[in-house]
C-alpha cells in the first residue's frame, strides 16, 4: 500500500510535469521519483516497517534507491523510445523499479524491522 501511495505520487508529479514544455522527459522522470521517494520513505518507515523516521534513515532509505532510480528513468525512457506512450512508460519504470527497491527495503535499509515479524 505504501509503494501505491507513492507510485501514485511518482505519476502524478511526472504527469504534471511532462505538460510543462521546458522540462525534459528524463529530469521530469528524476524529479518526480524523488518526490514519491520521500512519501515512500515516511509511509514504509511507519507502517511497513515499523521504524523509527529519522533524517539518517532517510539519507540511507534514499542511498539505496539511487539504483531504483536509475532503472525507473531508464525504463521509462527506453520503454519511450520503443514506443509506449509517456504515462505507460513511466507506469513500466515504476514497477519495474518497485520490484527493486522492496528487496533493497527489505535487506538493506531495514533488517529485522516490524515486517520480518509480523509476517
Amino acid at each position: 500500500m505504501t509503494g501505491g501511495l507513492a507510485a501514485a505520487v511518482d505519476l502524478g508529479v511526472f504527469s504534471f510535469l511532462i505538460t510543462l514544455e521546458e522540462v525534459p522527459l528524463a529530469m521530469a522522470a528524476v524529479l518526480s521519483f524523488l518526490t514519491a521517494t520521500v512519501v515512500n520513505y515516511l509511509l514504509s518507515a511507519r507502517f511497513a516497517f515499523g521504524a523509527a523516521i529519522s533524517l539518517r534513515g532517510y539519507l540511507r532509505f534514499l542511498a539505496a534507491a539511487s539504483l531504483g532510480l536509475a532503472i525507473n528513468v531508464g525504463t521509462t525512457v527506453l520503454a519511450n523510445r520503443l514506443g509506449a506512450a509517456l504515462l505507460l512508460a513511466k507506469l513500466l519504470g515504476i514497477a519495474v523499479a518497485f520490484v527493486i527497491n522492496f528487496a533493497i527495503n527489505l535487506t538493506l535499509v531495514f533488517p529485522g524491522a516490524e515486517f520480518l515479524r509480523k509476517r
